[in-house]
């Protein structure tokens, strides 16, 4: 437990440190829309920055800057708080695209921020995808080293936010759900945890949880799954 919980901490310390810096606004420029808006939603001690490489990919193949959001929360509190302010960045996005709805691509304990968001604070009509890239959708034993925290206190496997998060239909409405995992992840332990029943669940075989954000591979994976 020692060496696992001295591995997170330093994968943790990297994902802030991994990424230059991006935007973490709801205020890009509308522009004459062809695709449905992405929202990103990062992980633990994560922050807006961590999707600087899969936003200029996603513009490279094609996405304009005023399609791609991040958005930016405290990762210390509670997942359900979280995920209120994600529902609140949503509504900013849809009102300065003028789109309907949007799709999302999260990150590790990204999950259970848009998961929660979709299920339990009635977002899953504004969602049209929801990708998850080694995302914490059923925690992980790595939360373990992190228990000052809510968040990982709500991420731990057997939590009552878990239990209720996870009861009846993980993939509800109209929403296409796509998860990517691998058992080279390292901190979603176990590795399947990201699985979500009724999902396009993707099986990577070796890429380690931090990898997910810069896999070219996989994101453009992700991209053909949002074209559909």
């Amino acid at each position: 437990m020692r060496r696992l919980r001295t591995a997170l901490l330093a994968v943790l310390t990297a994902v802030v440190l991994a990424v230059p810096g991006t935007s973490t606004g709801a205020a890009h420029a509308a522009t004459t829309r062809t695709r449905t808006p992405v929202v990103f939603v990062h992980g633990f001690v994560g922050n807006a920055s961590n999707w600087a490489a899969a936003e200029a990919l996603f513009v490279a193949d094609g996405y304009s800057s005023g399609d791609l959001f991040a958005y930016q929360y405290d990762w210390s509190q509670s997942n359900a708080a979280s995920a209120a302010g994600l529902a609140a960045y949503v509504r900013q996005v849809l009102a300065a695209t003028g789109a309907h709805q949007v799709d999302i691509v999260n990150h590790s304990m990204g999950g259970l921020v848009s998961d929660w968001y979709v299920k339990k604070l009635g977002g899953q009509p504004s969602v049209r995808h929801l990708a998850s890239l080694a995302g914490a959708n059923h925690g992980t034993t790595a939360a373990g080293a992190c228990l000052v925290n809510p968040s990982c206190v709500e991420m731990f496997p057997g939590s009552l936010f878990l239990a209720t998060l996870n009861a009846g239909d993980e993939t509800p409405g109209d929403t296409q759900y796509a998860t990517w995992y691998s058992p080279c992840d390292g901190v979603i332990v176990p590795y399947t945890s990201t699985r979500l029943d009724g999902a396009a669940n993707n099986l990577v075989p070796c890429q380690t949880h931090l990898g997910f954000l810069t896999d070219v591979p996989t994101l453009r994976a992700v991209e053909r799954f949002l074209d559909n």
